[in-house]
C-alpha cells in the first residue's frame, strides 16, 4: 500500500475515534474533523474541497490492472442491478392498474361516486409519503437492500391482490393506503443503492434504465391490461378487473423472491459475489469521487446525524419543492388511458394507443441521459424535455384534431427524461455523507408526492374531453420548475467558483465540481 494511502486510512480513522499525537495528519483530517462536528459553515464544501486522489493504485497492480479490474466490477453490478428495472416495471403497474381496471367496471362494481376513484388514486401517496424517509434510514442502517427491498416487494404485492377482492369504497381505500405505504420503500431505497456503487459519471445512465421501468410499464402495462381486460371477463365468476389485480400482483411475489438470491447489498456489507480486491475498489471508486468513503457513514452512529443534516439543508428543500411541481405536470401519467379515449376509439385501441408514446420517451430518456452524463451538464437537460412537453400540452389546449392530440401525448411523455436527469441531480448534488444522501433522496422524492396528490384532482371528468385547464396547470407547473432548477444551477455554479478559488490558493490541482 502507498505511504499516501496509510496517510488517508491513518486520518479518516482519527476522524471516527479522534488524533493521535504520533500520527502522521494528511491534509483532509481538519475537514473531516470540522465536518463530523458541526463547525463548518458549508459542510458540503469542507469535504469536497480536498478531494484530491490520495490513494493510488499499486494495491490493484497498477493503472491498467486496476482499469480491467473496474470494468469487470461495472458489468458484474450491472447485470445485477438490472433486476431493479423488472422491479420498477412491477411497482409502477401495481400502482396505476387501477387506471385501466377504470375501462372495465371498476368503478360501477364498487359503486364509486363523485370523487371517490380520485381519492383511491391520491390515498396512496398518503402512506407513500409517510414511509420514505424511515424506511430509507432504516435501509441505510441495516445495510442489506437484498433482503429489504424484496420483503417489502412480496408484501406490496400480496396487498396488490386483496385489492380485487374489494367490494366497495372502503376496502379499496383501506389496499391502496397500505400498498402505498409498502411500496414507498422501492424508489427511494432503490435511487439510494444505485448512489453507493456508481460514480457520479455513471449514476445517470443507470438512474436512467431504473426510471425507465416506468416509462416501460406505461407502454407494456397498457397491454398487459388490455389482454388481461378482454380475456379474464367471467372466468371462475370474477370480472376482468378483478383478475387484473390477482395476476399482477401474483407477478410481482413471483419476482420479488427471484430478487432475494440477485440484489447486492451496498459495497461495505457485499461479500458473497465480489472478491476482496472488488470490494476494496468498490470503495474507493466512492471515496475518489467525491473525498470521503461511504463506509464509516454506514454505521448506526451517522443515521441520526444524517436526518438532521438533511432537513436543515436549504437545497434539500429546494429541489424538493421543484421536484412537487414538476410531478404535478406530469400527473397526466395516471390519467393517460383516459386522455388516450378522447380521441373516439374503443377500450382496446385506446389501451394499444397508449404503448407507442411511452417506448418514445423510453428512448428520449436514455440519449437525453446519456448526454449529459458525459458532457457533464443536468440543467439543460432537464429544461429541454419539460419545454417540449409544455409544447405538447399547448398543442392538446389548441385542438381535439385526432392526429396532433396524439401527437401531443409522445411530447408530454417525452418529457419524463427531465424528471429521470433531476433524479439524479438531486444523488450529484447532495453527494456525502451517504447518511444525509439517504434521507435527502428519501424526503425530496416523498415530499414530490404531493404533487401526485394534488395531481389526482387536475383531471377531474367535468373537464374532459378538451381538459384545457388541466393542461393550464401542467404548462405552469412546468414553468415554475425550469425557473427552480435555473436559480439552482446558478447556485452550484457559484460554490464551484468557490472550489476553484480555494484550489488556485492553495497550489492545489482540479478536485470535486458540482454538475450544474
Amino acid at each position: 500500500m502507498s505511504q499516501n494511502a496509510r496517510i488517508f486510512r491513518s486520518s479518516f480513522s482519527q476522524s471516527i475515534s479522534g488524533p493521535s499525537s504520533s500520527e502522521e495528519c494528511s491534509p483532509l483530517l481538519p475537514h473531516v474533523l470540522s465536518y463530523e462536528k458541526g463547525k463548518d459553515k458549508d459542510n458540503d464544501l469542507a469535504i469536497l474541497e480536498n478531494q484530491d486522489n490520495i490513494i493510488g493504485d499499486e494495491e490493484f497492480g497498477g493503472t491498467e490492472a486496476r482499469r480491467r479490474l473496474e470494468k469487470k466490477l461495472v458489468r458484474k453490478l450491472d447485470a445485477r442491478m438490472s433486476i431493479l428495472i423488472v422491479i420498477y416495471i412491477l411497482n409502477y403497474i401495481d400502482r396505476n392498474n387501477a387506471s385501466a381496471a377504470r375501462l372495465r367496471g371498476f368503478e360501477t362494481d364498487l359503486n364509486l361516486k363523485g370523487q371517490e376513484f380520485n381519492t383511491l388514486l391520491s390515498i396512496l401517496y398518503v402512506g407513500y409519503i409517510l414511509m420514505q424517509i424511515p424506511s430509507n434510514m432504516f435501509l441505510n442502517y441495516i445495510g442489506k437492500p437484498s433482503i429489504y427491498l424484496p420483503v417489502c416487494m412480496i408484501i406490496w404485492g400480496a396487498i396488490s391482490c386483496l385489492t380485487g377482492i374489494t367490494h366497495n369504497f372502503i376496502g379499496a381505500l383501506m389496499t391502496r393506503f397500505f400498498l402505498g405505504f409498502v411500496e414507498a420503500a422501492f424508489f427511494p431505497g432503490a435511487l439510494f443503492l444505485l448512489s453507493k456503487w456508481y460514480t457520479r459519471k455513471e449514476l445517470g445512465v443507470r438512474t436512467a434504465m431504473l426510471s425507465c421501468g416506468s416509462l416501460i410499464s406505461n407502454a407494456f402495462g397498457s397491454l398487459i391490461a388490455s389482454g388481461i381486460l378482454e380475456g379474464m371477463q367471467g372466468k371462475l365468476g370474477h370480472s376482468a378487473w378483478r383478475w387484473l389485480f390477482y395476476i399482477e400482483g401474483a407477478l410481482t411475489v413471483a419476482v420479488a423472491i427471484l430478487a432475494i438470491f440477485i440484489l447486492p447489498d451496498f459495497p461495505a456489507t457485499s461479500r458473497s459475489w465480489l472478491s476482496e480486491e472488488e470490494v476494496r475498489l468498490a470503495e474507493k471508486r466512492m471515496t475518489e469521487d467525491v473525498g470521503v468513503g461511504d463506509k464509516g457513514e454506514t454505521e448506526g452512529h451517522g443515521h441520526v446525524r444524517g436526518l438532521v443534516m438533511a432537513m436543515t439543508d436549504w437545497k434539500v428543500w429546494w429541489l424538493a419543492v421543484a421536484l412537487t411541481s414538476m410531478v404535478v405536470s406530469l400527473s397526466f401519467n395516471a390519467f393517460f388511458p383516459t386522455l388516450s379515449a378522447t380521441m373516439g376509439y374503443d377500450r382496446t385501441v385506446t389501451l394499444l394507443l397508449c404503448a407507442p408514446p411511452w417506448a418514445f420517451a423510453t428512448i428520449v430518456a436514455f440519449a437525453v441521459t446519456r448526454h449529459s452524463d458525459r458532457v457533464g451538464e443536468r440543467f439543460w437537460h432537464i429544461a429541454g424535455p419539460l419545454f417540449f412537453g409544455i409544447i405538447g400540452f399547448v398543442i392538446a389546449v389548441s385542438t381535439m384534431n385526432t392526429a396532433a392530440r396524439y401527437v401531443s401525448l409522445f411530447l408530454m411523455a417525452q418529457s419524463y427524461a427531465g424528471f429521470i436527469v433531476f433524479l439524479t441531480w438531486i444523488s450529484n448534488s447532495i453527494p456525502r455523507p451517504p447518511s444525509k444522501r439517504a434521507v435527502a433522496l428519501a424526503f425530496i422524492n416523498a415530499f414530490s408526492q404531493l404533487g401526485n396528490i394534488a395531481g389526482s384532482y387536475v383531471w377531474p371528468t367535468g373537464w374532459g374531453p378538451s381538459y384545457r385547464h388541466s393542461y393550464a396547470i401542467c404548462i405552469s407547473t412546468n414553468g415554475l420548475t425550469i425557473i427552480m432548477c435555473y436559480f439552482f444551477k446558478r447556485h452550484l455554479d457559484s460554490l464551484n467558483k468557490r472550489l476553484e478559488a480555494k484550489e488556485e490558493e492553495e497550489g492545489r490541482s482540479k478536485g470535486f465540481r458540482f454538475l450544474s
